[in-house]
């Protein structure tokens, strides 16, 4: 199949494998060695956060969440977003198809002067790749990728198939996407780092000739060491018939703490594209986190020799996103996006800092686009300075501005908002503050339609005292709701219950008013700034473990919110930001409830529609038969 040469080059695997990377021989390198500026390739740098990183266990992001994550990943400047498995399900397809109609055109000040690329994830079969290009194939920029397992243990097991049938799938499945029409097209030897070296160059031979452009080589269990996973990297592409028509990408796992080492490993060694999660989300462990990928070459400018188009000043941005759409909450620990990332307790550290900030800091907070907290507003705070200090911390790319710039009157529901909680907090409100009021004001939007809203809370609790409490709701299942944010046919609910504590209580009063009958997987609150009167900031996690009541005839359930968790259940999570963390408590559960229903609706919808096309579709083949 392939020449001699090659073959030779094979069967020298073993002593290429014991050769140093350039990785874990870098700190000796001399300056001869290090890569200067006309040296740098481009990285690439693959976001997977709304397809690998959706499926860390209790994610579940709706299609709108998916968009403006991704209109975020654009303004990050990443160069190529995974939008999702568009063969799972309707709604996924649907999802991945929007963001590549909506985000895919989008240029606006990235640093590359061209729109981000949106992919979509394949299986190496005929329907999965022909689903997967409908759906990105609205995008300017559009890439099919594709998988097939490549280790023995995949291959026995998993496939039960042999080698040569894993080539020669693997071969007509990217012959296939480049029949159809797509010419970017990228394949992944699912658990290469356990896979046979010389039988992986086999198969990306095969793939080059078939019309693969980029190569991904994943450590899918995050089994590899830096120094094993960057000499795979460099043996492959020394090894690889047709290896300088494509680009080998890395895909690391983080079961060992290592997926960031191994990812720079890989880039050392030759890896021009690096795949990656905004605060490493994934499966089990997670992915390699593309914050700490990319500040390690933007502190290391002349080592490395790559370079890239992120936007580092989005960083921060990004990440709280993800946050809180996903429910992941960051480690205080986290490497440059935890809460104590840019703290210092220790005495010789603070004094170090105040006298010259790099005795401690290899990064500026401003960088990744940390606010600071040192410009507050107060309650005699006007509209005007209000405005400018919201313009002044969001700038004119952020995803706040645009929503800000679209929809004038959510700027005076800010405004409105900001005064009622100025009133409360005496020390004024910071940056921080800020944020978490956009966060409050936007959440629902992008949760989907907004079917309940909190109106009032009162609670009577205490020591001795059986806990009840009356919450009052916004119906707005057959409402109206305009632009300007008056609402026509809207039903206030009111309803009350005890509980064991004041947040059960509320719950309970929530599921009756609504007719939900969920577990509630977690309840988490957090202080958004420092001090007794900060923001609180709530999240929970529900089950749904019942049905909606569709009218008031309907059977009223008062909870569920004990009971088992399962794994094999949807997770619906919800935030909630106030002062008063019961008040808070009451959104988050709010908005997880609404977030479920307007889930289950549009795969709803979408499955109606794709059950109407495939209608369609057996009524024109009839017809044509005829």
């Amino acid at each position: 199949m392939f020449s001699s040469a090659v073959r030779q080059r094979v069967a020298s695997s073993q002593q290429v494998r014991t050769t140093p990377s350039s990785f874990a021989t870098g700190c000796v390198r001399s300056l001869a060695s290090v890569a200067t500026p006309a040296d740098k390739q481009k990285l690439i740098v693959f976001d997977t956060t709304l397809r690998d990183g959706e499926q860390s266990p209790g994610v579940t992001l709706t299609t709108e969440e998916k968009i403006e994550i991704a209109k975020q990943l654009s303004r990050l400047g990443v160069d190529v977003c995974e939008a999702g498995f568009p063969i799972a399900s309707p709604g996924d397809f649907e999802a991945v198809q929007r963001i590549a109609q909506e985000v895919g055109p989008i240029i606006g000040n990235r640093k590359s002067g061209k729109p981000m690329r949106i992919a979509g994830l394949a299986r190496a079969t005929q329907g999965d790749i022909a689903r997967c290009f409908e759906a990105v194939k609205h995008a300017p920029l559009h890439r099919i990728h594709t998988f097939l397992a490549t280790s023995d243990i995949h291959l026995k097991y998993k496939l039960k198939i042999s080698r040569q049938e894993c080539i020669k799938r693997a071969r007509e499945a990217v012959a296939f996407a480049k029949s159809i029409g797509c010419n970017d097209i990228e394949f992944s030897t699912e658990d290469a780092g356990r896979s046979d070296r010389a039988f992986l160059c086999d198969v990306l031979a095969e793939v080059i000739a078939a019309g693969a452009t980029t190569l991904n080589i994943p450590d899918t269990v995050g089994y590899n060491v830096p120094d094993e996973y960057g000499s795979m990297i460099k043996y492959l592409i020394a090894n690889t018939e047709g290896a300088e028509k494509a680009i080998f990408s890395t895909h690391c796992h983080n079961d060992l703490g290592l997926a960031t080492a191994n990812s720079l490993s890989g880039i050392m060694n030759g890896a021009r594209q690096v795949e990656c999660t905004i605060n490493g989300i994934g499966e089990r462990a997670g992915n390699t986190s593309l914050e700490e990928v990319i500040m390690a070459l933007h502190t290391h400018p002349a080592y490395f020799p790559v370079y890239h188009d992120v936007d580092t000043t989005q960083i921060y941005m990004s990440s709280q996103l993800v946050t809180k759409k996903s429910g992941m909450v960051i480690q205080p620990n986290k490497a440059i996006v935890g809460a104590n990332a840019f703290a210092h307790e220790s005495g010789i550290h603070q004094d170090g800092v105040l006298k010259h900030k790099e005795t401690y800091e290899i990064i500026q907070p401003q960088t990744i686009g940390l606010p600071s907290n040192s410009l507050v507003l107060g309650k005699l705070s006007g509209r005007n300075a209000f405005r400018q200090r919201i313009e002044q911390i969001l700038g004119t790319s952020s995803m706040y501005a645009d929503k800000l710039a679209a929809n004038p009157q959510a700027f005076e529901m800010l405004f409105a908002s900001f005064k009622k909680l100025a009133d409360v907090k005496k020390g004024g409100l910071n940056e921080q503050d800020l944020y978490a009021l956009l966060d409050d004001q936007f959440n629902t939007q992008a949760s989907g339609k907004e079917t309940y809203r909190l109106k009032s809370v009162q609670v009577v609790s205490g020591n001795g005292v059986q806990s009840m409490a009356t919450v009052s709701l916004t119906d707005l299942s057959r409402a109206t709701v305009h632009e300007d944010g008056t609402v026509e046919g809207a039903v206030d609910r009111m309803d009350a219950a005890t509980g064991e504590g004041a947040v059960h209580a509320i719950f309970r009063s929530i599921n009756r008013l609504t007719g939900m009958r969920n577990v509630l997987a977690s309840y988490e609150v957090k202080a958004v700034t420092e001090g007794s009167d900060s923001l609180g900031r709530v999240v929970v996690r529900v089950h749904e473990n019942g049905v909606e009541a569709s009218d008031e005839a309907a059977p009223r359930y008062e909870d569920n919110l004990e009971g088992t968790v399962y794994q094999d259940k949807e997770v619906y999570q919800g935030t909630g930001t106030d002062a008063d963390v019961l008040i808070a408590s009451a959104k988050a559960y709010i908005n997880a409830i609404n977030r479920l229903i307007s889930t289950k609706q549009a795969r709803d919808t979408a499955a109606e529609v794709h059950h109407g096309a495939v209608i369609d579709g057996v009524k024109k083949e009839a017809a044509a038969a005829v």
